[in-house]
């Protein structure tokens, strides 16, 4: 549960995507791989999209090309209107590890970001200010093998919210978590995302994660990945796992995903 007041669109600071008939596939030992076909799909200003589909489908692909960390083989992406040719401190990923530098404080791992881009001596309050944002103020001295699996995604998410992100890229953050550490998790990343207004595009394998944090839940195919559908979801937050209204909106998702029969 999160008793947070929902996100207008007049505090919205993230900016719009556009997916423009992208098109992705690799390169195995000569042979193309297809992984992506003719994905189209827009995402709002502020508005938090889910992405579900079968495991191996596509779905981290598209994050990294969202990311710009390659570019699709087809296809465009827009951000804020202008093209994705490569990585930017407007769309930061979270990725499942939190990957942090077991060398550096928690303070040190977050300051990364303003590190590389020259902004730290005159910026150092953000640093403090991401800390505070997630719950992670007293532990700046800390080491990361000091921490708690929760604890370090926490750190993983301050190290990308310190770039004040426009859009948030989350590759399945909470899937290595324990399960109430999840939940808890699960929380404060609406939280998050109600008091700092970033667009945000979400991987996740559990279709109840996917309800309880988007507004929408976007349905792929098996690889090479199409849209399969669109689950609009307007429930308002905080959203409750016991709720009749997400119970059928998580038997509508499985049966897209062909696995209502298990359910």
């Amino acid at each position: 549960m999160v008793a947070v007041a929902a996100l207008t669109e007049d505090t919205a600071a993230g900016a719009p995507l556009a997916i423009r008939g992208v098109s992705h596939e690799f390169d195995i030992e000569g042979t193309p791989l297809p992984v992506l076909d003719d994905i189209d799909l827009d995402v709002a200003p502020g508005e938090f999209v889910a992405l579900l589909g079968p495991s191996g489908c596509g779905k981290s692909t598209l994050l990294r090309l969202v990311a710009g960390l390659e570019p699709p083989r087809a296809g465009r992406i827009l951000f804020d209107g202008a093209p994705v040719l490569g990585p930017h401190p407007s769309r930061v990923v979270v990725f499942q590890d939190p990957t942090l530098y077991p060398w550096r404080t928690v303070e040190g791992n977050v300051s990364v970001g303003l590190e590389a881009r020259g902004l730290l001596r005159s910026q150092r309050h953000r640093v403090g200010d991401a800390l505070r944002l997630v719950g992670l103020d007293g532990f700046a001295r800390v080491y990361p093998h000091q921490l708690s699996g929760g604890m370090a995604q926490r750190a993983a998410l301050a190290r990308a919210l310190v770039n004040d992100p426009q859009l948030l890229i989350l590759d399945e953050p909470l899937g290595k978590l324990d399960s109430l550490t999840r939940l808890t998790m699960q929380s404060e990343l609406v939280s998050l995302w109600q008091r700092k207004g970033f667009t945000a595009l979400l991987v996740t394998h559990d279709v109840e994660e996917a309800l309880l944090l988007a507004s929408r839940v976007v349905v792929l195919s098996d690889r090479p990945a199409r849209i399969k559908a669109e689950v609009a979801n307007d429930l308002p937050y905080p959203r409750h796992r016991g709720d009749p209204r997400l119970a059928e909106l998580r038997h509508e998702v499985l049966s897209l995903l062909g696995l209502d029969a298990t359910w």
